[in-house]
């Protein structure tokens, strides 16, 4: 089995970027609107915060957590924004607090995880590495909104090597919530990673294959940017399809992003 020590360490270093771009952020900073509808710098946060507790509540207490998914089923439109919104209204001081102290117990929590657990989630069970694979994926994505609102540039780290790993694991996933048959052979998949090195998933001989630069696939796995302003390209009618749809994170198809020139 997996050690999860890498990812979580991985997962504390993303955290650890993003809290140095809001520390020091001044109260009317955090009202901000970012790219994400509706949300500030504080509903970010807040979200981040929010979901690390979820994860927390997973990890350490099943049957908490399972009162968390029947409120979720109760309300499934409203129940991320709802969590989010709580969080948003704290005073930024508190919110901070509350992010550094929730993500803190969620480190401690996996790294103490019995080895070959799996703990419930929103979706299929998670392994600890898996449960901070998509932490770190969460992480990363709101980051770039905060830093988006901040007219801030977050350099590329080899850091995403587990975000595009989780991209092309949920490929079937992403088939499935959109009501489509997912295709029976694996795809080839070779990214440019931001160290130079070329990460590769799937058989080399696959006929269907996308490449392109890692930071841009981890871009449309998250949805942070369109399809048509990444430098992707798709050989095959199935692979192409997956570019148009693909999402790592778990929940209902998300709406993605508008393409620049329709003001992104």
């Amino acid at each position: 089995m997996a050690d999860p020590t890498p990812v979580i360490d991985d997962l504390r270093a993303e955290s650890e970027e993003l809290d140095l771009l809001v520390a020091e952020l001044p109260p009317d900073r955090w009202t901000l609107p970012t790219p994400a509808p509706g949300w500030t710098v504080a509903h970010q946060i807040a979200h981040l915060a929010w979901t690390d507790r979820s994860a927390l509540l997973a990890v350490t207490d099943a049957v908490a957590f399972q009162a968390l998914v029947e409120k979720a089923l109760a309300a499934p439109g409203s129940f991320v924004d709802e969590g989010a919104e709580e969080g948003a209204a704290l005073p930024p001081a508190d919110l901070l607090a509350s992010w550094r102290a929730g993500r803190a117990a969620l480190d401690e929590a996996l790294r103490g995880a019995p080895p070959g657990a799996r703990f419930p989630w929103y979706g299929p069970p998670m392994s600890a590495a898996s449960m901070a694979t998509a932490r770190l994926m969460e992480t990363w994505a709101h980051a770039l909104d905060v830093a988006d609102a901040l007219g801030v540039v977050r350099p590329p780290t080899d850091r995403l090597r587990h975000v595009a790993r989780l991209g092309v694991r949920t490929r079937d996933f992403a088939f499935g919530v959109h009501g489509l048959t997912p295709p029976a052979e694996e795809f080839r998949v070779e990214l440019a990673a931001p160290s130079g090195e070329v990460w590769a998933y799937g058989p080399e001989d696959a006929p269907q294959r996308v490449t392109g630069p890692a930071l841009d696939f981890c871009l449309l796995v998250t949805q942070r940017a369109h399809r048509g302003d990444l430098a992707l390209t798709a050989v095959g009618p199935d692979a192409d399809r997956w570019l148009g749809i693909a999402q790592a994170f778990a929940g209902p198809p998300g709406t993605g992003r508008p393409p620049r020139e329709a003001g992104r």
